[in-house]
């Protein structure tokens, strides 16, 4: 069964980001990008569905095809896909607030309408930043792929699915060591797909308010193998939530050395200092220095 909508983006939205972002899989086994478009396999209500994001002039044309015609709630669907899009980060008064900053306004100007990118479900943010603990983005880019088709959920057309919490607690450490995940990882994503299906953790109603992160982290963080670093990441890339320092990035401390004109490396501290300024769109100023670091 299709569903489908159209969502208004606003005269300067950069879809070529958020493509980009989707398209890190040269092997586009779950996510293929064409042109303007995006056609992504995902687990949707628990069934495997082929999710159509095709960028026109001022919208979002949207249509998810699955099998499940059952309670379809396309209210909450409609608020993933905003989600998804960056449509819920307060792009236009961040902008408003630093763009005459003497040091980020420079960035601001030089790349208007800067958002975030998000993952089509906070599990496929947070299961990402694991997977990509300590390691080159080919090499988790390698494992991804290998943990994608381990879950084995494939759509109708073809195309892979990422996995939910569900599907993952059927899988061994054995299984996931063998895709290429340390000893620690594995356990880790078991461990964090067992507390979801278990509901000691709830990342699917999640608000995007203070006190709702907060707990969420203290939740996450008695999850051996989750630090701060892949909370934040994960807040960011899977609901959208601006205000996490990402003080820890390796190319955020590069790019904020280059920016401040230092001599020496921007230590953790000294990063973590510098972004507080900019609270609650932290992690928004960590995507601009990102932006600066890919196009340096």
């Amino acid at each position: 069964m299709n569903h489908a909508f159209s969502i208004k983006i606003p005269h300067n939205y950069r879809c070529a980001d958020f493509l980009a972002f989707h398209q890190r899989d040269s092997q586009m086994i779950a996510e293929q990008v064409q042109n303007k478009s995006l056609i992504k396999g995902i687990m949707w209500q628990g069934q495997p569905a082929k999710l159509q994001i095709n960028f026109q002039k001022n919208r979002a044309d949207i249509k998810l095809n699955t099998t499940n015609t059952l309670n379809f709630e396309l209210e909450k669907f409609q608020a993933s896909i905003e989600r998804m899009l960056g449509l819920q980060q307060n792009v236009k008064e961040f902008e408003a607030k630093f763009s005459d900053h003497p040091r980020l306004g420079l960035l601001i100007k030089k790349n208007p309408g800067l958002r975030v990118a998000v993952t089509s479900t906070p599990y496929e943010a947070i299961a990402w930043a694991i997977i990509g603990q300590q390691i080159s983005l080919s090499a988790a880019i390698s494992i991804r792929r290998r943990f994608i088709k381990l879950a084995g959920i494939q759509q109708a057309s073809g195309l892979w699915c990422y996995p939910d919490e569900y599907c993952v607690i059927n899988i061994t450490e054995e299984q996931l060591r063998s895709a290429g995940f340390s000893k620690a990882k594995a356990n880790t994503i078991l461990m964090l797909s067992n507390h979801l299906v278990a509901q000691k953790i709830d990342l699917n109603n999640l608000k995007p308010n203070t006190e709702s992160v907060a707990q969420l982290s203290d939740q996450l963080m008695q999850i051996r193998g989750i630090g701060p670093w892949t909370i934040n990441y994960a807040l960011l890339r899977g609901l959208g939530w601006l205000d996490g320092s990402l003080h820890g990035d390796v190319a955020v401390r590069r790019s904020l050395q280059t920016l401040l004109g230092a001599n020496d490396k921007i230590s953790e501290k000294e990063t973590q200092q510098w972004l507080l300024d900019f609270s609650p769109w932290r992690a928004l100023v960590a995507a601009h220095l990102w932006e600066m670091h890919k196009q340096n």
